[in-house]
């Protein structure tokens, strides 16, 4: 989650549409075929800023963050498939005093990774560390752990994205990035100790770099910054310099909490259009329609 907690102006800007990449197409084809419906279901969509969805492969269950109209006061919501389709959201069974929000699962559903002040209990974002739960063998979810240092630091962190590659990306505004927030990356080494670096200058920029998603794949990088949303295609040495997305679903306003379908060709984000009072959801479907996010109640 971006740092616009303490910058609302930037929350509110208008910032180029996210293009989800992750399908071998090219762009003049997404173009001509992409979809971007607003996705609301009874309960899960309210007066209030909705974002950062995360779908549990294994038990279906839905956890997102409900914040204020301002975007203030991130909390993790969860709610179940029913019968009469989703239930009403409560707490996270996780949840703790203090803000938390950006929950993800892996695709195997083994690790449930989100970012919490709980470490203080404080309502600030400069409080913000990573943390992320296990699910044993016997599918249960085991105590929250906060990661160590160097993956946490003096600063905020924010999005916790792991990549198939086994590296995690998230934002910091930690020091020795290339400008204010970056993109960073931490992943265990040999020796089980945790290694951090820099996306550098091909990704970072000046400004602020807040949330990068790989694609399920690998491939490519979505990266949101001051000035837009920007990708980046995996080569040999690390990320090709970025890139500025299709203009085809930008300038809507504000769009935030990326998450891809498990095949790649789907994107569900937050949108806060200029001019509403609430965050939104949104799926986006650059070669057309597919079953997802998941129907409910389900056939």
């Amino acid at each position: 989650m971006a740092a616009w907690e303490r910058d609302i102006s930037i929350l509110r800007r208008d910032v180029v549409g996210l293009l989800l990449l992750g399908v071998a197409v090219a762009p003049s084809a997404a173009l001509a075929s992409e979809t971007v419906t607003h996705w609301a279901p009874p309960r899960i969509s309210s007066p209030l800023f909705e974002s950062h969805a995360a779908f549990d492969p294994l038990t279906g269950d839905l956890l997102f963050v409900r914040s204020s109209k301002e975007f203030r006061g991130w909390r993790i919501l969860a709610s179940h498939c029913g019968q009469r389709g989703w239930t009403e959201p409560k707490p996270a069974a996780f949840a703790a005093p203090g803000l938390e929000a950006d929950p993800f699962f892996t695709a195997d559903g083994r690790w449930l990774y989100f970012i919490s002040t709980r470490a203080t209990g404080s309502s600030s974002s400069k409080d913000l560390d990573i943390w992320r739960m296990k699910r044993n063998s016997a599918q249960k979810w085991e105590a929250p752990e906060r990661l160590p240092e160097p993956v946490n630091s003096s600063g905020a962190e924010w999005f916790p994205r792991p990549a198939p590659d086994g590296w995690l990306y998230f934002g910091s505004d930690r020091a020795g990035g290339q400008g204010k927030t970056d993109i960073w990356r931490a992943r265990v080494d040999s020796k089980g100790q945790w290694r951090v670096e820099n996306l550098g200058s091909s990704i970072n920029g000046p400004g602020n770099e807040y949330e990068a998603l790989p694609s399920p794949d690998g491939k490519r990088l979505i990266v949101e910054a001051d000035d837009g949303y920007f990708e980046s295609d995996h080569i040999a040495n690390g990320w090709s310099p970025r890139r500025r997305l299709s203009p085809q679903i930008n300038g809507n306003g504000s769009e935030i909490g990326a998450v891809f379908s498990p095949s790649g060709r789907s994107l569900l984000f937050a949108r806060d259009i200029k001019g509403n009072d609430s965050g939104e959801f949104f799926v986006w479907q650059p070669g057309g329609p597919e079953d997802w996010p998941p129907s409910c109640p389900r056939a």
